[in-house]
């Protein structure tokens, strides 16, 4: 009988490890059968494989056949004139020498200009040093496909003259590039056997880009870009790359180069250079929201980016010609140190002409930290719509040094908006002692309420600034400079306000006036700096006596229209 008393285990039983090992016995037909299933796995592996080499190696044929046609196509004068590397990468050694041997138009130099050439991105910048030979390389892409009719290109410079050089440039390529090349001077186009055009123009005011609307090109480049003050060309242009030749759709390209300076080197540096890696490709963004431009919702490519930008920086040492007897190099050297660095380092940091010289990172930017509650605040604002509106605040410590610790810098919000966006970052913020908002702010064509007006009545307060531009740049170059007794500056930003940083470091002097910056530049940043830094000046007396107040702990008005 079973013992009842003993618990009752659920689950299998264990096994005994005294128990003898169980042994099979396998008969000799099963055995036939297993050996018979791994054999054909193993075969059938095998044959994937086999089949795999196979289609790679019937797929690099075809490569050679494709790249040797072409070359082929080039050296008879058919169809296209133009070798790509890669085609001669594939071929045997002894076409290289034929080609070698034949009267070769162009051949790019190794490195960024061939980098340049070969580039797969969409919207390409080829900048930096002198002499880099970025002109020609220019000039030379849109030939790959000046074999298909429907090539249509377009090669713009910022005035005539740049213009004229540009083309005298191309007569010395494209007609030995392609024999029958015209070049109709009525229509400053290029005309090739094929019936594929390029069209060289210039365009002097940014407005004028719409005489673009209509049109379409496979091709757009620029040549010197940053003489733009503005991306606005550069974006609009992108609205006429299309083509309905299938291949030409593969190859819509946007190539442009450009020295670093200028009135629009702020915006190309910060499209393509800033925090960016050279020669790799990256997301294309917008600059001002600096947000990736995407596939919409409920397209197949949901979230992936429209397409891909890339930088090749331009090195004089890249060009054998020029570096062959130095004389072009120890030019370069001889500039002075502005110049120097753009042209020869191609230094993207110094601006044409700067207007601030003295100012530096190490020595006028600081990391956060955390300000004492009681050093006086300002807030200063230049405000714009399609424009960017620009808000500093800073804080002045018992030195009367001023410490810029905020920026807001925003487009396309209405006054109402702006000042909802201020006091949802001031929350948690000392009340500001000192605000001053541009002074045009309160101009009024009607009736109705003026900017500041807005503003105001959704409860930021502001006070005019004062507008004195030249006076406003000296208090500036006062405050960068050193003090004599601490030898310290006298202007500190905190390091995550990039773009008054960006704009002190790049913005450059007019040249029409000397004693000012180039208003054409990015400049919003600029006049809320020299709106806080003039309160300093015409403020002082008012300001003072707050700082009393604080030490004392007692509070005083110091504007009697607005309580405070």
């Amino acid at each position: 009988m079973a013992d009842d008393t003993q618990p009752k285990r659920r689950g299998r039983p264990k096994k005994d490890p005294n128990a003898p090992k169980a042994s099979y016995n396998i008969s000799r037909a099963e055995r036939a059968r297993r050996e018979t299933q791994k054999r054909v796995r193993l075969a059938k592996k095998r044959a994937v494989k086999t089949t795999k080499l196979a289609e790679d190696k019937r797929h690099y044929a075809r490569k050679i056949e494709q790249s040797a046609k072409r070359v082929e196509n080039a050296l008879n004068g058919t169809k296209t004139r133009v070798i790509d590397q890669q085609d001669l990468d594939v071929l045997p050694p002894v076409v290289q020498d034929l080609v070698g041997e034949s009267d070769v138009v162009f051949k790019p130099n190794p490195g960024p200009q061939e980098d340049f050439l070969s580039a797969s991105e969409r919207d390409v910048l080829y900048g930096g040093a002198a002499g880099g030979g970025k002109s020609f390389a220019l000039l030379a892409d849109p030939l790959r496909y000046c074999h298909n009719p429907n090539h249509r290109g377009l090669l713009l410079r910022r005035t005539l003259d740049e213009l004229t050089e540009l083309i005298d440039k191309s007569r010395q390529l494209y007609p030995k590039a392609f024999p029958g090349a015209k070049f109709r001077e009525s229509k400053s186009t290029w005309h090739f056997p094929s019936g594929a055009t390029i069209w060289f123009t210039y365009l002097d005011k940014d407005k004028d880009v719409t005489r673009f609307q209509g049109q379409a090109f496979n091709w757009i480049g620029i040549d010197e870009i940053t003489q733009y003050p503005t991306p606005y060309v550069w974006d609009y242009l992108r609205s006429r790359l299309r083509a309905t030749d299938p291949e030409l759709q593969k190859h819509l390209y946007m190539r442009c180069t450009a020295n670093p300076g200028g009135v629009g080197g702020w915006w190309v540096k910060k499209t393509y250079i800033d925090d960016i890696e050279p020669n790799k490709k990256f997301p294309a963004f917008d600059i001002d929201t600096e947000k990736p431009f995407v596939w919409p919702n409920g397209h197949e490519k949901a979230g992936q980016p429209l397409f891909f930008r890339k930088f090749v920086p331009a090195r004089l040492t890249d060009n054998p010609f020029l570096m062959a007897d130095g004389q072009y190099e120890a030019m370069l050297r001889s500039l002075p140190e502005v110049e120097r660095k753009r042209l020869l380092d191609g230094d993207w940091d110094v601006a044409e002409g700067a207007a601030f010289p003295e100012f530096s990172r190490s020595k006028h930017v600081v990391e956060p930290f955390e300000l004492p509650t009681n050093w006086p605040r300002i807030r200063a604002a230049d405000y714009g719509y399609a424009s960017p509106s620009c808000v500093l605040w800073g804080a002045i410590d018992w030195d009367n040094n001023i410490w810029i610790y905020r920026e807001l810098y925003v487009k396309h919000l209405t006054a109402e908006q702006l000042a909802d966006k201020i006091m949802e970052v001031e929350q948690l913020d000392p009340l500001p002692h000192y605000t001053v908002l541009d002074s045009s702010c309160w101009n009024k064509t009607g009736f109705g309420p003026s900017i500041a007006e807005t503003m105001m009545r959704s409860g930021v307060r502001w006070t005019p600034s004062d507008r004195n531009r030249l006076q406003g740049k000296m208090e500036i170059h006062r405050r960068l400079a050193n003090d004599p007794y601490t030898n310290e500056p006298r202007l500190r930003i905190f390091s995550k306000c990039q773009n008054i940083i960006k704009q002190m470091a790049g913005i450059p002097l007019s040249k029409s006036n000397s004693e000012d910056v180039d208003t054409k530049s990015e400049d919003h940043a600029y006049d809320a700096l020299r709106y806080m830094l003039m309160t300093r000046t015409t403020g002082y007396a008012s300001i003072h006596k707050q700082l009393g107040a604080i030490k004392n702990h007692v509070y005083q008005v110091q504007d009697e229209t607005f309580g405070y």
